[in-house]
């Protein structure tokens, strides 16, 4: 008898593993799925179009209401500099608007000095729609050519300055529009490379819709670039972003590091001088 059970107790052992692994493997198909349910949620984490200010006072702008190829309709704060002849594209973060940047942008305006306009997305703040790669791209184009058009330039005349998210738009931009010069804060290599930071457990590289690939497009701008990141950075590691700037071939291009400064920590007051001193070379303000 109990040479039986020994005899047999192998094999249950075995199909008792295998109906755990099964289990395992099943929970974290399932986990996987849920996952790529939420990217959108994750990617474009838009504030609540109800939130901030959007009839704010402290500084002069103008309403700004346009449309994307697709007859998507956004909307855009445009921040007026008569005496400048700068023209600066801004393209913000995934959790932000243009209620949240708004006071930057003045700021931005006046101390350059230049023309500034902030969009949103569409699905965010007032614009109509729903975030998505190709769509924020066809939204960024759609704001330059409104920017150039209103200061009657060229597309390829026009600033581009992006942050996080940002930078993505900023860089596809350049690539397929041109640009007087581009500015990226915090910007990443792909999106699945920080993804992969963050959820290392997860097949992240193979399943995100959500690609921005940097890396791929920046090996086609040969323009000034002017890059900036924070060394306490843990959302996006200060690592992807100098391998992003080194792989850029531009002759004209200049790094800058801000010594403990976070993701989403204000600018230092040495952002804009070192701004300013960088586009004087590149597009000077009358």
């Amino acid at each position: 008898m109990n040479t039986t059970s020994n005899k047999t107790l192998p094999r249950a052992q075995g199909f008792s593993a295998w109906r755990v692994g099964r289990v395992v493997a099943v929970v974290y198909l399932l986990i996987v799925l849920g996952m790529m349910f939420l990217e959108t949620w994750l990617v474009y984490p838009a504030p609540p179009r109800d939130w901030g200010n959007w009839k704010p006072t402290g500084f002069n702008y103008e309403d700004i209401h346009f449309t994307s190829a697709d007859g998507t309709k956004l909307h855009g704060w445009f921040f007026p500099q008569p005496n400048s002849t700068r023209a600066i594209l801004y393209c913000h973060g995934n959790g932000e608007d243009v209620a949240a940047v708004g006071e930057f942008a003045a700021h931005l305006s006046n101390v350059l000095p230049a023309n500034v306009f902030a969009f949103d997305y569409r699905g965010y703040g007032q614009s109509s729609g729903s975030p998505t790669e190709p769509g924020c791209i066809a939204d960024g184009t759609a704001a330059q050519r409104w920017l150039a058009q209103r200061l009657g330039i060229e597309p390829r005349d026009v600033i581009l300055m992006g942050r996080s998210l940002g930078s993505a738009v900023a860089v596809a931009l350049a690539v397929e529009n041109g640009a007087r010069a581009l500015v990226l804060e915090n910007a990443f290599t792909t999106m699945p490379d920080v993804a992969a930071i963050h959820y290392p457990w997860l097949p992240v590289r193979w399943v995100m819709k959500n690609r921005y690939d940097n890396l791929s497009r920046i090996k086609r701008y040969n323009g000034p670039l002017l890059q900036t990141h924070g060394t306490a950075d843990i959302l996006i590691p200060i690592a992807l972003a100098r391998s992003l700037f080194d792989d850029a071939p531009s002759k004209n291009k200049k790094w800058v590091e801000f010594a403990g400064r976070g993701h989403n920590d204000p600018e230092p007051a040495s952002f804009y001088a070192d701004l300013d001193k960088f586009l004087a070379a590149v597009s000077p303000p009358l």
